[in-house]
């Protein structure tokens, strides 16, 4: 019977005049043939289809530093956003002003280290008061940068006038040898030249678009680390994926880390050595684009190497559908000046005398450049370890997708390098507490929910065309043994090209609406896609 079907063969009967006549006598043909045959196919059980995106946790206030709750509610309530956004931006600013000065060593004895640079990305529809939101809680950050560059100018006009000073001298001395020589040519004179000044280097607390020779630079002078602000995220990343950027991929790549170096030899350029590239990045996208950019991830697409997965803190909340109000009040300025003051403190200390941190030694006891740390406590050690435990064997499971997998595998800093950013934000010296710990698994939990959000939207988004297949086939335009072309040759909205008709096929099957069925023609293979008899219902 199936030679018998290959016989109308739809390529051939297009060639046929009457075109359209032939195809609906083929459909025909073939829907009785697969509706009278023997009922061998064993029907797997139809799951429902997916209807949204997956649920996540709600944002508690609890969960940032006791000193910055007030001023973070005031700015939620008077921009109206998720506190989400508001949340997850002071993480990664807190990053910032803290970035590499400090490290975190989550074992009693290694010497394994992590920073508190936070890769944080915000994904709203616009007009969810992603940008507003974001804005209002960089304002120290940038209120640093801003005072920084007013030292910098005064540092820079000082400077001027040690370097002309010290031309003066030189020149002076020049003077002074040439006279001592015209009496005696055989006299003894010094004629090297002192050291001129060195010039003021400009501190950088904010970068929102520089390419990656001048963050380069930026970094170089600021080993202490830097903050990347861009308010549409997967441009950069787009951007980044673009042919002869692989260079400026792996600068973001190491910079995530905090913790290596960068040499850059160019023929023009020179040579450049940076003592170390940690970089904070933050910014926001919408969830179309990001959908679009994670199915390379997903997909061994240019997505697919890591970077992506980078972003720990990663928050796609639900948007509150309650009435809008007109919230028109004062900033609560107790509540400003407090989270300024937080900044401040953070940014004056001195991670020795005022963290108590130890200084890491080389095999010879002395120090050996690197930044200075803080160990956990043992009642947070207890906790990590056990969370950890559980998280290995997690990601050893085999039970997640690869990209999943991926983005957990990056929480191996993301819990230590935020239990330090608490512990230091909450006013804490010495070893971190285990109450900056729990704080720091309950972001995890929190933002494994958002992550879970993320990768499954690019299912959903498939499921789309899942949808509109199932709802042709409900309407009788697919019949039962349809192939993929008789679907996307009618240009159907979400199946108009083979691509979109072969993913919504795969969902259909994978929900155990369909089943394949090859037959062999004396050629290349054909796939047919038998319909459950449950599926119209």
């Amino acid at each position: 019977m199936i030679d018998y079907l290959d016989d109308f063969d739809i390529d051939n009967t297009l060639a046929v005049n009457d075109a359209a006549k032939d195809r609906k006598r083929i459909e025909k043909v073939r829907s009785e043939f697969f509706a009278n045959a023997p009922a061998s196919v064993e029907w797997p059980d139809i799951e429902p289809l997916p209807d949204s995106l997956k649920p996540v946790e709600p944002f508690d206030m609890a969960l940032l530093p006791e000193s910055l709750r007030p001023w973070a509610q005031d700015i939620a309530n008077r921009v109206q956003c998720p506190p989400d956004f508001i949340g997850a931006t002071i993480i990664g600013a807190l990053g910032i002003v803290i970035g590499r000065r400090v490290g975190v060593r989550p074992k009693l004895r290694d010497d394994w280290t992590e920073y508190a640079n936070q890769w944080v990305c915000i994904v709203g529809r616009p007009g969810v008061m992603k940008s507003p939101a974001m804005s209002a809680v960089l304002a120290p950050v940038k209120r640093l940068d801003m005072e920084a560059s007013q030292r910098f100018d005064d540092e820079l006009a000082d400077h001027e006038g040690e370097v002309k000073l010290h031309k003066m001298r030189q020149d002076a001395a020049d003077k002074k040898a040439m006279a001592a020589l015209k009496k005696n040519p055989d006299a003894a004179v010094d004629v090297r030249s002192s050291e001129s000044p060195e010039p003021p280097k400009l501190m950088r607390y904010l970068v929102n678009d520089a390419t990656v020779e001048k963050l380069g630079e930026i970094c170089a002078d600021n080993p202490q680390g830097v903050g990347v602000f861009r308010d549409e995220l997967v441009s950069l990343l787009k951007g980044l994926d673009r042919d002869g950027q692989e260079s400026a991929r792996g600068f973001y790549l190491t910079g995530w880390n905090g913790n290596d170096g960068y040499v850059v030899d160019r023929i023009m350029r020179g040579h450049q050595r940076i003592e170390a590239v940690c970089l904070s990045l933050i910014g926001s996208t919408q969830p179309g684009r990001l959908s679009e950019y994670l199915r390379s991830a997903i997909g061994g697409g240019a997505a697919d190497d890591g970077l992506v997965q980078r972003f720990g803190v990663l928050v796609w909340p639900d948007v509150p559908r309650e009435r809008w109000e007109n919230v028109d009040c004062w900033p609560d300025a107790e509540a400003k000046h407090a989270a300024h003051g937080v900044f401040h403190r953070l940014i004056d200390a001195d991670p020795v005398e005022t963290w108590l941190s130890e200084v890491p030694t080389g095999p010879d006891g002395e120090p050996d450049g690197n930044p200075p740390f803080l160990r956990l406590s043992p009642g947070a050690m207890e906790i990590f370890v056990e969370w950890r435990a559980e998280h290995e064997n997690t990601l050893r499971s085999g039970d997640l997708h690869p990209a999943m997998e991926s983005h957990l595998a990056k929480y191996r800093k993301l819990v230590p390098s935020l239990a330090l950013v608490l512990h230091l934000a909450n006013g804490g010296i010495g070893p971190v507490t285990d109450y900056a710990m729990n704080q720091a698994l309950a972001w995890a939990a929190y933002l494994r929910s958002h992550a879970e959000r993320a990768y499954g939207s690019v299912l959903v988004a498939e499921v789309s065309g899942a949808k509109a297949l199932l709802r042709r086939i409900k309407a009788g335009d697919v019949t039962d043994g349809f192939s993929a072309r008789d679907v996307y040759r009618n240009q159907w909205s979400g199946l108009e090209n083979r691509e979109a008709a072969m993913k919504a096929i795969g969902v259909l099957i994978e929900y155990g609406y369909l089943v394949p069925e090859a037959a062999e023609t004396g050629g290349r293979s054909k796939t047919s896609y038998r319909i459950h008899p449950g599926a119209k219902k």
